[in-house]
C-alpha cells in the first residue's frame, strides 16, 4: 500500500486533446525567445566576455554602495556593478574586460583593491581574460551540441527514428524555454548556466524516455489501437511516477534556492524552471509529436513480432 499518492493509478486524462494548445504555447515561447534575444539579449557573465569579479566584506558596519561606487571612479575601469549578497556587509563587485589583456586586468585589480582595502576585506577575486572566455564559449557550445547528438543516436537505436526526432525536438524546446528565462530575467549567463542547461536536458530526457518506454511496451500489446488513444494511456500510466519525481526534485531545489546562498541561487532558479519545463515537454511536446511523425502501432508491433518469430524459427531449425 502506497503512503504517498499524488495521482490516482486509474487516471484517464486526454492529454492529446490539448496538443494544439500546447504547441501554440511552445511556439509563442520560441518566438518570444528569438525576439528577446535580438532586442534584449543575454546578460553575459564574465566567464564568457572576460572581466573581474571581487567579493568584498566591510570591516565595520554595513556597505554603502553609493559611496563605494563614487570611490571606484578613480580606478578608471569603466562601468562598475555593485550588488549586495548574503547580507548588508557583503558586496559583489564586477567590472568588464580591460585593455592590455591579462596584464591590464591585473593592473586594474590592483587599482581597485588599493582604493577599497582600507574599509573592505577582499574575500575572493576572479579574473577571466578574453582568451579564456572565448575558449569557454566554444567548449560550452560544443558540449551542448554533442550531448543532444549523443542522445539522438541512443534513442534512434533503442526505439524507432520517430522517438529520436521527437526527443530532439522536445530537447530543443527545453533549451529555448531556459534561454527565455535568462533573457527576460537578465540573470547572469555564465559557465554555471551551461551546467544548468545540460542538467535540465538530462532530467527532461529521463522523463521522456520513461514515457517512451511505456509507449513502446503498449504498442506491442495493442497493435490496432489508435496512436492518440495509446499515447494517452501510456502517459496516464506513468503520470504518478512523473509527478512524484518532479515534486521531490522541485522541493529539493526550492530549499537550495532559499538556503543555499547567493552563489548557487541563479543555478537553482533556472533548475526550478527547468523541472517544470522538462515535465511539461515530456507530456505535451515529445509524445504528441509522434503522431505528426507518422508513428503507427501496427507497423511497430509487426516489425518487432517478425523479428521475434524469425529468431524463434532460426533456433528451431538449429
Amino acid at each position: 500500500m502506497r503512503l504517498l499518492r499524488l495521482i490516482p493509478d486509474d487516471t484517464k486524462f486526454g492529454f492529446m486533446r490539448f496538443r494544439p494548445i500546447a504547441f501554440g504555447i511552445s511556439a509563442f515561447i520560441a518566438a518570444a525567445t528569438i525576439i528577446g534575444f535580438l532586442t534584449i539579449g543575454l546578460n553575459i557573465g564574465i566567464d564568457f566576455k572576460g572581466g573581474t569579479l571581487v567579493e568584498l566584506q566591510t570591516k565595520q558596519g554595513n556597505a554603502n554602495l553609493s559611496e563605494l561606487r563614487t570611490r571606484l571612479q578613480a580606478a578608471n575601469v569603466g562601468d562598475v556593478q555593485l550588488q549586495e549578497f548574503g547580507g548588508p556587509n557583503l558586496v559583489m563587485l564586477r567590472y568588464g574586460e580591460q585593455p592590455g589583456g591579462e596584464r591590464g586586468q591585473q593592473a586594474a585589480l590592483r587599482r581597485v583593491t588599493g582604493l577599497i582595502e582600507a574599509d573592505y576585506d577582499i574575500r575572493r577575486t576572479e579574473v577571466v581574460g578574453p582568451t579564456v572566455s572565448a575558449e569557454l564559449v566554444q567548449m560550452s557550445v560544443i558540449g551542448v551540441i554533442l550531448s543532444i547528438l549523443a542522445v539522438l543516436i541512443y534513442l534512434w537505436f533503442r526505439f524507432e527514428w520517430q522517438f529520436a526526432v521527437a526527443a530532439m525536438i522536445a530537447t530543443l524546446h527545453d533549451v529555448t524555454a531556459i534561454m527565455a528565462f535568462y533573457i527576460f530575467t537578465q540573470s547572469d549567463f555564465d559557465i554555471t548556466s551551461i551546467a544548468s542547461v545540460l542538467t535540465i536536458i538530462g532530467y527532461s530526457l529521463n522523463d521522456t524516455v520513461v514515457v517512451f518506454d511505456r509507449i513502446r511496451e503498449m504498442m506491442r500489446k495493442h497493435k490496432k489501437m489508435p496512436v492518440a488513444e495509446l499515447l494517452d494511456i501510456a502517459i496516464n500510466s506513468t503520470l504518478s511516477r512523473t509527478t512524484i519525481t518532479a515534486t521531490t526534485t522541485f522541493l529539493a531545489l526550492l530549499g537550495l534556492f532559499f538556503f543555499g546562498g547567493e552563489v548557487i541561487q541563479g543555478f537553482t532558479a533556472s533548475m526550478l524552471v527547468g523541472v517544470i519545463i522538462g515535465t511539461y515537454s515530456s507530456i505535451f511536446i515529445a509524445s504528441p509529436i509522434l503522431i505528426y511523425l507518422g508513428l503507427r502501432t501496427g507497423g511497430f508491433g509487426a516489425t518487432r513480432q517478425a523479428e521475434e518469430e524469425g529468431d524463434a524459427a532460426a533456433k528451431a531449425r538449429a
